[in-house]
């Protein structure tokens, strides 16, 4: 059936006003014939059509009704326009609420209750993200039982540890990006911690710095900003099934590898040249530890960053927030597959964090690896490095860590300065966390030397510290920054905590000395490095940025896996085992 309001078929042709044969207007003229007169009517004119009825409404005395018009083409276009619209208006708002809230459901979100610290905002009120991205290595469904193995004789699992910790900041002016890698198997003080759906707690502990999320995703995150200084606003956390659904929603990630690999721990299996990896092959890629480097977790941090960086770059590419149905894929996706903080808690906010890091050039995105030294009381794990401080402090501080960014450089010294809090108000607790006969009273000694008050007190930490740090309560870090000045330790070794007053820990990182190795009593931050760029921060960190596509993961040349008992290096296991297929088909 033709459209009502197209004007041609489907028209009224016998209302008011409508035309009939001989063009006369149906209803507004006398009945009979055409031409014929009405009783006492004036001598006929014209026969038919408008004449005819105004010379009888004449003789009637009156004027002719005028004839009501049929709506016209341009009218009839606009209206059904109107109609279409107002639909399509209605059809979406529905499609966009059920869209959220269908999603919205998916995800799962915990509280941080502060225990990342806060950001400040920068002389425009525009404040950095500072995000924790957690990988987590736990068994906790029969999905990831299968992708992780490990349950056989245990089944599902309860509990797991952050076997990858990413800091991801994005600056106050969203101009460049940090992703900076922890590894595993970093020492460190986990601070007391509760979780309130495992109902799992700790007074704190010194240990490996991925086991804090035994204890729940706030508490690795306070871990990781009493290690760093460096405040964390939110938090990401995907388990093995979560990197297998979101590398398969962006549609597989390219990657190359140096020299043909097999790791026989992580299944991966490639041979030399560039691949695309979706599914567990992605899987199997970012949890290749034996694989790539020298075989530890340091090697695996770098081997994560170029795909994250392939990852990235095909995000940017393919115009994804641009693309509703990728969009509705990726957020699918996501909101299965993630924990997150209650910040983060909608697709709304999720698809914001995805814009603002869409914001940042490739080249400005900078990914890092901390600088570690090896812990004086375990060979196979390690410490932050002596380079890790101005690291931390640049990330703290908003600086770019990519050269030539116009922004200020990432190693002129920390801007934080004391406040003018007289040392003589001020008492500090010292504490020896290294061992070593007489480090806090030496120290304390040196601050009482300087003008702090007598009530300055010392004493043995509850265990050993690598890493000196000076905690603070609420309100009190302007005498922190004070006492931070006095004896030249950086910015990123402050941390605020619960109590009161402030507590000074000795770590193995200071062995002698009354001023902080290599710090500098002019500023609460340290001293400034003698070069001018973001070389310093960066230096031995692995420094690599995000535009760069034609990097490869280098395949480790050590005998780091075994393949029916023997140890071989990857590229032997990859010869030795040509019967089993190649992670990417």
């Amino acid at each position: 059936m033709s459209d009502p309001w197209n004007g041609q078929a489907g028209r009224a042709t016998h209302g008011p006003g409508a035309r009939i044969p001989g063009g006369r207007a149906a209803g507004t003229g006398p009945a009979g014939p055409a031409g014929q007169r009405a009783a006492g009517a004036a001598p006929a004119g014209p026969s038919g059509g408008r004449a005819a009825a105004r010379v009888a409404s004449r003789a009637r005395g009156g004027r002719p009704p005028r004839p009501a018009r049929a709506p016209g083409r341009g009218r009839r276009i606009l209206r059904g326009s109107a109609i279409t619209l107002s639909a399509l208006i209605v059809l979406t708002s529905g499609v966009g609420w059920w869209f959220y809230q269908h999603l919205d459901g998916n995800i799962h979100s915990v509280s941080l209750d502060g225990k990342g610290g806060a950001e400040k905002a920068d002389a425009f009120g525009r404040t950095p993200i500072n995000i924790l991205v957690m990988g987590s290595d736990g068994r906790t469904s029969a999905a990831d039982c299968a992708l992780g193995g490990g349950c056989a004789h245990t089944g599902v699992q309860t509990g797991s540890n952050a076997d990858v910790e990413m800091v991801l900041h994005i600056s106050a002016d969203r101009s460049d990006a940090t992703v900076l890698s922890i590894p595993r198997d970093t020492m460190t003080k986990v601070p007391a911690c509760s979780d309130t759906e495992s109902g799992k707690s700790t007074p704190g502990y010194y240990g490996q710095i991925n086991s804090a999320l035994q204890y729940g995703p706030a508490c690795q995150v306070a871990t990781v900003h009493r290690l760093t200084g460096i405040p964390i606003d939110h938090f990401v956390k995907l388990d093995f099934s979560g990197v297998v659904k979101m590398s398969d929603a962006v549609g597989g990630v390219s990657v190359c590898v140096s020299d043909d690999v097999y790791d026989t721990y992580s299944h991966l299996k490639l041979s030399k040249g560039s691949h695309t990896l979706k599914g567990e092959a992605a899987l199997e890629f970012v949890r290749s530890r034996h694989g790539f480097g020298d075989g530890s977790d340091l090697g695996r941090t770098v081997s994560q960053h170029i795909f994250l960086s392939a990852m990235i770059r095909k995000f940017k590419s393919a115009g994804t927030l641009t693309d509703p149905s990728a969009v509705y894929k990726l957020a699918d996706a996501a909101t299965k597959a993630l924990t997150v903080d209650d910040g983060l808690g909608t697709v709304r906010k999720l698809i914001g964090l995805a814009t603002d890091v869409n914001k940042v050039p490739a080249q400005r995105i900078t990914f890092a690896t901390m600088q570690t030294a090896p812990d004086p009381a375990d060979h196979d794990r390690v410490v932050a490095g002596p380079g890790a401080a101005s690291l931390f402090a640049a990330i703290a501080d908003d600086r770019s860590l990519t050269a030539g960014s116009g922004k200020k450089p990432a190693t002129a010294s920390a801007s934080a300065t004391a406040a003018a809090v007289p040392a003589s108000r001020i008492a500090v607790t010292v504490e020896n966390g290294t061992g070593i006969t007489g480090r806090a009273s030496a120290v304390a000694g040196a601050l009482t030397g300087r003008g702090f008050s007598s009530a300055t007190s010392t004493g043995n930490a509850p265990r050993p510290a690598a890493t000196t740090t000076l905690t603070y309560g609420t309100g009190h870090r302007p005498e922190a920054l004070t006492v931070a000045k006095a004896l030249g330790l950086p910015a990123s070794h402050l941390r605020q905590g619960t109590g009161t007053g402030l507590t000074l820990v000795i770590g193995g990182d200071w062995p002698s000395g009354a001023g902080y190795p290599g710090g500098s009593s002019v500023s609460a931050a340290g001293p400034a490095p003698k070069t001018s760029d973001a070389k310093t921060a960066v230096g031995g960190a692995h420094a690599s940025t995000a535009d760069q596509a034609k990097t490869c993961a280098q395949v480790s040349p050590y005998k780091t896996v075994k393949l029916d008992g023997v140890t071989m290096t990857p590229a032997q296991a990859y010869a030795a085992a040509r019967g089993k297929p190649d992670s990417a088909g």
